[in-house]
């Protein structure tokens, strides 16, 4: 007996092809819903970060304080008034006194008075110690090496007690150069001088007796 498809003149049913044909048809729909799908958002790029710099702001130095105002000026004095002094009148002269009276010319003339006796002679002056400027000048003081090189100058005063034979006693610095080696130097050098004693009532006495000595480089 021949089947009913063969009578009908139609193909026989085919799993295979019908399996075939669903999967055909699946691709088709899956590859449409590929295409209607949108396409996902790119990535966004990393942001760049802006380098930031940071300003600091300083503030100006305060401006410098006014100057102090100047000082009030003093209150200006009136000038002092003259006062003009009133002279004296002048006093008058003293009257004269009246002439003397003539007498008469006697017939006895008096002796004139003896002539006075000579005055006696004067005591002798004191006379104050000095020094022997001779001698001084052939003993002069030497000029100490120190002060020649620190260029030291000056003047000393020396105070010199001299005795009677005019040598001297006691020698002190009455007035000091500055410089003490030039002080020392005077003292020694007059050591060696020769004085004129002082006399008083002609007899030789101890005086002192004041001697400056100048150092001066212009001399050596």
């Amino acid at each position: 007996m021949a089947s009913s498809n063969e009578s009908t003149g139609q193909a026989p049913f085919s799993w295979g092809r019908t399996s075939a044909l669903a999967v055909a048809i699946a691709l088709h729909s899956f590859a449409f819903l590929v295409l209607v799908a949108p396409m996902a958002p790119p990535k966004s790029q990393e942001k760049k970060t802006d380098k930031v710099v940071q300003v600091d702001f300083i503030e100006p130095p305060p401006p410098p304080p006014p100057p102090p105002p100047p000082p009030p000026e003093p209150p200006k004095q009136p000038p002092p008034k003259i006062i003009q002094q009133v002279k004296p009148p002048p006093t008058p002269p003293p009257p004269a006194p009246p002439p003397p009276a003539v007498e008469e010319a006697s017939s006895n003339p008096v002796p004139a008075p003896p002539p006075a006796p000579p005055a006696p002679p004067a005591p002798p002056a004191d006379i104050a110690p000095s020094e022997n400027l001779s001698y001084r000048q052939r003993n002069p003081p030497k000029y100490p090496p120190q002060a020649v090189r620190q260029r030291h100058e000056g003047t000393v005063v020396l105070l010199v007690l001299v005795a009677v034979d005019g040598t001297p006693k006691d020698i002190q610095v009455d007035q000091s150069s500055g410089f003490r080696e030039l002080d020392k130097a005077a003292q020694d050098a007059a050591r060696n001088w020769r004085f004129n004693p002082g006399k008083r009532g002609g007899q030789a006495v101890e005086g002192y007796a004041r001697v400056p000595v100048t150092f001066n480089l212009n001399q050596l």
